[in-house]
């Protein structure tokens, strides 16, 4: 079997990136583009601003940079702020080799920040995002400054049974409705007025991964990280049970900030009041 991932076919591929520019076009104008050659392949990473401690943002999954359109002005004005297509998702990024293992992926992210000469990286992550920054911090903490999960995903609990349930049903059935409804489900309220919604159900849609299966590290090696850590977790998250995720969270990692946003479900910068609230955290946590 190919372990590599891969669009579906050439159709699929155009229309991928046809809904790929859309939502980009919903980002700033970045200063730089970059595609960052890796043990496993090219990443395509996005810097805007020029200034400040380092900012990387790295996005849920199938989600991209563009899912951080409304994020990036506020960072991006007092720091420099990079987004990354996540290699072995769908996006501009273009894996070349297969991971055989976690310690993989976060070894394809640490040579991204080598070859970008990125030191003391405040790294972000989103969802599936958030994951990953767990374990970079894990598996390769080297040049981490500080880590902020937004209601990181199977990190300190596992999804809830109705998201295997869902997204089961949707996969099989390969049904475009059926992949509309979870993901409305899971964000909480109807998003796909929204280019970067309907860029997610493009890449689910469009494109093949082929990467480790998603699950929650060892209790031992989430008591191993030393970086500095802000866990926000959504009250109204159906993906997992965010205060389970969050009184977890609290014993493993007793030096983490861990704070539940009682209004915000799991894309807990999908609304302004919550986005506005989680700026103002990153932005706290980077100074």
């Amino acid at each position: 079997m190919d372990k590599i991932g891969g669009f579906r076919n050439p159709a699929a591929e155009k229309r991928y990136f046809a809904a790929y520019d859309r939502a980009m076009a919903e980002c700033p104008e970045p200063g730089t583009v970059f595609d960052v050659e890796t043990r496993h392949g090219t990443t395509r990473v996005y810097r805007y601003g020029d200034g400040g401690n380092p900012i990387v943002l790295l996005p849920g999954l199938m989600a991209t940079s563009a899912c951080f359109a409304a994020l990036i002005p506020a960072l991006a004005e007092h720091h420099t702020v990079y987004t990354i297509d996540t290699l072995g998702e769908a996006g501009r990024s273009v894996q070349k080799a297969p991971f055989k293992d976690i310690r993989d992926r976060t070894s394809a992210l640490d040579d991204v920040f080598e070859n970008l000469g990125l030191r003391d990286v405040r790294l972000v992550g989103g969802s599936t995002g958030g994951w990953h920054a767990v374990n970079q911090a894990i598996h390769a903490p080297g040049r981490l400054a500080s880590l902020t999960l937004l209601d990181a995903t199977t990190v300190s609990a596992p999804f809830t049974r109705k998201v295997f349930g869902y997204g089961l049903a949707a996969a099989v059935l390969d049904s475009d409705r059926l992949w509309r409804r979870f993901l409305t489900w899971s964000a909480g309220e109807d998003v796909f007025d929204q280019p970067a919604a309907r860029l997610v159900l493009a890449g689910i849609r469009c494109y093949r991964a082929r990467v480790p299966f998603q699950v929650c590290p060892s209790e031992e090696a989430l008591r191993s990280i030393e970086v500095p850590t802000l866990a926000l977790f959504g009250g109204r998250s159906v993906v997992h049970d965010s205060a389970a995720a969050a009184a977890r969270l609290n014993i493993l990692l007793p030096h983490a900030d861990v704070e539940i946003l009682p209004d915000a479900g799991h894309y807990l910068y999908l609304r302004p009041p919550d986005r506005d609230l989680v700026i103002e955290r990153i932005l706290d946590r980077v100074a």
